[in-house]
């Protein structure tokens, strides 16, 4: 007996020394990476401040947009660990409701008056916040609710068709061509001057976007962590059963759960709207799959996280697109986010905050 535990013994130690070298080697290479690219930009502060801190600024309003639809994946992964590939077509059918009520019901132009701008944001964001929580609580009752007990790999496909779904109805109601927001007091880089640190300069539309995000993320983390319904949500993502045995309503925790993602991913569709000035039926996937990477990076199911992952994702778009010495520019920014996606998951799959849990836990 003894000699059959010296020789799994001897089997067992050259295997446990090669996984700590391939970690040790692993945590090297990243260490490396960030060395490289805090050097990068160290040099591009010093040649060029001012274009650094500005870029800085629209990074970070970029970020804030990311992380309301990062936060809607982040939700219903914690709740149900199910990545919703559809989530990010809810958020483009938010910015639809907010271009048709802009054009069409309130027949806004190039500069309207700002009561009338300002109606038209509020009502905007009222109809989209409703609209996409509503439809997003509905496919989750239609769509996922019926395969809680399938494989993984069911309600995956499943979100990917609900996406194409979305897609297709967003074609026949708006067309192809990219739908215009004609308004420009909040759209990026015409917004008007706020304050100045040196000749960087912060603008109302870079504030439009911090002003509408951060209540919204203010109110999401009273909600997960000061309420019943909170509570709810977070026992229920610990444990269903164990939840159910506590009197917890489990079915109605993640039909609450949808509803906040999609309430997100609505105000995310309005600040899109306004920022960008024109929305289409392809935007949601691709800024959908920045916003799961920003969810990935800073750890799936992690609220922080979410907005952490979502932050570094705008720093490192903004950063690359219009730094001056020696960035890739804009036709690499998605292979750049998708290779960050790609290491996170081979060097660190649970993310900058998230935690290592065992397989099937």
């Amino acid at each position: 007996m003894k000699e059959a535990d010296l020789v799994t013994e001897a089997h067992v130690r050259p295997v446990k020394a090669r996984r700590d070298l391939g970690a040790r080697a692993s945590q090297a290479i990243g260490f490396l990476l960030v060395l490289v690219v805090l050097a990068w930009l160290g040099v591009n502060l010093v040649r060029a401040p001012d274009n650094f801190g500005r870029v800085l600024l629209i990074g970070v309003s970029q970020g804030a947009l990311y992380a309301l639809v990062a936060l809607g994946y982040t939700l219903v992964y914690g709740i149900l660990e199910l990545i919703n590939f559809a989530h990010g077509d809810v958020f483009m059918l938010g910015g639809m409701i907010t271009a048709t009520l802009v054009a069409q019901v309130f027949a806004l132009g190039e500069n309207p008056a700002l009561g009338s701008l300002i109606a038209a944001l509020l009502v905007s964001l009222a109809a989209a916040i409703v609209g996409c929580a509503v439809l997003n609580a509905a496919i989750e009752r239609i769509a996922y609710k019926p395969l809680r007990s399938a494989p993984r790999l069911a309600p995956l496909i499943t979100a990917i068709g609900v996406s194409f779904i979305l897609e297709n109805v967003a074609i026949i109601w708006k067309g192809t061509r990219p739908v215009s927001v004609p308004v420009s007091d909040f759209s990026a880089g015409n917004g008007r001057k706020i304050f100045s640190i040196g000749q960087v300069v912060y603008t109302s539309d870079r504030l439009f976007v911090i002003l509408i995000t951060v209540p919204v993320l203010i109110g999401l983390i009273w909600l997960v962590k000061f309420t019943r319904q909170g509570k709810a949500m977070r026992a229920t993502a610990q444990d269903k059963d164990a939840a159910a045995m506590m009197g917890i309503d489990v079915d109605r925790t993640i039909s609450v759960t949808f509803l906040v993602a999609g309430a997100l991913a609505g105000a995310g569709g309005v600040i899109f709207a306004f920022y960008s000035t024109e929305i289409s039926f392809g935007t949601g996937f691709t800024l959908g799959l920045f916003a799961f990477t920003a969810a990935v990076l800073g750890g799936i199911g992690n609220l922080p996280g979410a907005v952490l992952g979502a932050l570094l994702i705008g720093l490192i778009q903004n950063f690359n697109e219009g730094l001056s010495w020696y960035a890739p520019g804009s036709k690499w920014t998605e292979s750049l986010v998708f290779a960050i996606l790609i290491l996170i998951l081979v060097f660190r799959p649970q993310g900058l905050l998230g935690e290592r849990t065992p397989e099937g836990a």
